[in-house]
């Protein structure tokens, strides 16, 4: 049986359990490891001392320029990204009740493809790339909210949700598709390596940008991290002992779209990372939203940086996007779930 302690300090209390933090701990040593690995591996091979040297440099060019202003804000910003789609899935995964459920399967990430394609062939010439983050985001919440209202007849039921979730999903997919044969050729090409996913190029602007939108959505999700499990329960039983499951439920949802629409808007639209990390998180840690969720969060942080080194690295001088060895690891996984799910 885990051991479990209780910190006490006011009227602030908690239970914690030392099985799952220790878990933890390992998790987030694996992770720091991915990140020296990372850093070490490219057309410059260094050494792992290297790096922690190079990493306290105040030399700005040479190899202090590769680790910390190439190699470094790319990591992070894939950590970031990866660790954002991964609470999402977690957060789908427990409202829709399905564990196939993902930011893919609603509409999140049909919604802001189309909305990046959009504003790629018709709005980037006179407005710029700075504003194609928030117009991803809006694609993404308009979409959602699109399935939710399509979905509404006193009340969201998690069936109704996937179903219009895929045709919406589907639909959006034909216009991104018409809008790309309909555009320039410089723009396809822009087009695709964002649907694809990839953190190429990043910089620390656009980690630090990452970062304080996540920061910005943390406090929501900490505060209705506790009402996560309570969606497990079926809908009278919840609302027979006055839980108003139809506001959580649409306020879990909100969380899950701001979380993978900024991921998306970052990242691109990176497919799988929100169906594998959950799973991962799951198995690594039993019980507990705020649990899984963290390590839900390394584990995507993992695969994504893990993904970004091997298009970086596997076929040099060429750099790959990231989310084709994602989609590469994921579909497998995803017939594993089918095949699990039909027995």
């Amino acid at each position: 049986m885990d051991k479990i302690i209780v910190l006490r300090w006011g009227p602030f209390s908690r239970q914690l359990n030392l099985t799952t933090l220790q878990r933890l701990l390992l998790a987030a040593g694996a992770l720091l490891i991915v990140i020296l690995l990372s850093l070490t591996q490219g057309k410059v091979t260094l050494s792992p001392l290297a790096v922690l040297r190079l990493l306290g440099s105040d030399d700005p060019g040479g190899l202090a320029f590769i680790v910390q202003q190439l190699r470094l804000p790319r990591i992070v910003l894939a950590g970031l990204v990866g660790a954002a789609l991964a609470v999402s899935g977690l957060i789908l995964q427990n409202i829709i009740r399905n564990p196939l459920a993902s930011p893919d399967l609603l509409g999140i990430t049909s919604g802001a493809g189309t909305a990046a394609v959009l504003y790629l062939a018709f709005f980037s010439l006179t407005l710029g790339d700075s504003m194609l983050p928030p117009a991803v985001i809006a694609g993404a919440g308009l979409a959602t909210g699109s399935v939710w209202l399509l979905a509404w007849k006193q009340g969201a039921t998690p069936l109704r949700l996937v179903l219009i979730g895929v045709g919406v999903s589907a639909l959006l997919g034909a216009v991104t598709t018409l809008v790309l044969v309909f555009s320039p050729l410089t723009t396809t090409l822009s087009a695709y390596v964002w649907l694809t996913g990839s953190v190429y190029g990043a910089t620390w602007s656009q980690a630090l940008a990452l970062a304080q939108w996540l920061l910005a959505i943390l406090p929501l999700l900490i505060w209705l991290a506790r009402q996560v499990m309570v969606q497990q329960l079926d809908e009278s039983l919840a609302g027979g002992i006055g839980v108003r499951i139809q506001w959580q439920r649409g306020g879990l949802l909100l969380v899950s779209v701001a979380l993978a629409g900024v991921a998306i808007a970052w990242g691109g639209a990176m497919a799988f990372v929100g169906l594998i990390a959950p799973h991962i998180g799951k198995r690594l840690v039993a019980a507990g939203f705020a649990g899984q969720a963290t390590m839900s969060a390394i584990a995507g942080a993992i695969v994504l940086i893990l993904a970004d080194l091997i298009g970086r690295v596997l076929f040099l001088p060429a750099d790959l996007p990231a989310g084709i060895f994602v989609a590469v690891l994921g579909t497998p996984f995803f017939l594993y779930l089918l095949l699990k799910q039909r027995h």
